[in-house]
């Protein structure tokens, strides 16, 4: 139903290989999550589970870990990595819009701002929906997204960095930040210069704000228990760079 809004939206992730490299040693979400599970929840849920930088580490744990991704490149790089390590976990390439999952869960989770891959009204709502149809009744959801900033999205935001990718050549990368007020959406267009080689590609991302939030998800039949600041479980203020959600069904 809505795989032409991710379809068009996915050349960040073109290359599998450099996204884990630069996200493997991030860590503070997997402890959040770690810290609400108990051995009670045999079977955990992951959507947008990329290249298993969770979900394998929770599979060692003992959970049974159903992960889910639309981008096949990803996912291709999470099998291989589980196999590697010698861990099993229920890969499956899908929409998170249109789930269909042979289990449900009291656990479903979903990091990396994914959330802000859902562009519009109706995409949001399938989204709620879909985790509604595979959470056990009084199951939780936990998510992060962008805090709006309006400090920072009221400007256009041109700014360049420089990295080393996994082959050890340098990278610079021009980027170029707009926000549109009326869509809520940020469209980030990069330049990726190498030293032979220079190639562009662009990514959309929609904010939602705290109590749309809210009403969100109680049109679709979760109550909020906490919005966090941080996955260190900071307070939430208008300065967060992020919003933690954690949710539970009720109906």
């Amino acid at each position: 139903m809505y795989q032409n809004e991710f379809s068009g939206n996915l050349e960040k992730y073109k290359n599998p290989i450099e996204y884990d490299v630069i996200h493997k040693n991030y860590y503070v979400d997997l402890y959040f999550i770690e810290n609400l599970l108990s051995k009670n929840n045999d079977t955990i849920i992951e959507l947008a589970c990329g290249t298993g930088r969770l979900a394998i580490p929770l599979a060692k744990q003992g959970f049974n870990v159903y992960a889910v991704d639309i981008n096949e490149g990803m996912l291709q790089l999470a099998i291989q990595k589980a196999k590697k390590q010698n861990v099993h976990v229920h890969f499956s390439v899908q929409d998170c819009t249109q789930l269909q999952l042979p289990v449900s869960s009291n656990f479903i989770y979903m990091t990396g701002n994914s959330f802000q891959h859902f562009l519009s009204n109706e995409s949001q709502n399938a989204l709620f929906q879909s985790v509604k149809k595979h959470l056990q009744p009084g199951g939780e959801f936990v998510f992060d997204t962008r805090n709006a900033l309006l400090s920072e999205l009221s400007i256009v935001d041109e700014y360049e960095e420089s990295s080393v990718n996994s082959k050890g050549e340098k990278l610079t990368i021009q980027h170029r930040e707009e926000y549109d007020p009326i869509t809520q959406i940020l469209t980030c267009r990069s330049i990726n210069k190498l030293e032979h080689a220079t190639f562009e590609d662009s990514i959309r991302l929609r904010y939602t704000y705290p109590m749309e939030m809210k009403r969100l998800l109680e049109q679709n039949g979760f109550e909020l228990l906490y919005i966090y600041g941080s996955w260190n479980k900071s307070d939430f203020t208008k300065n967060s760079p992020s919003m933690i959600v954690h949710a539970r069904l009720i109906k």
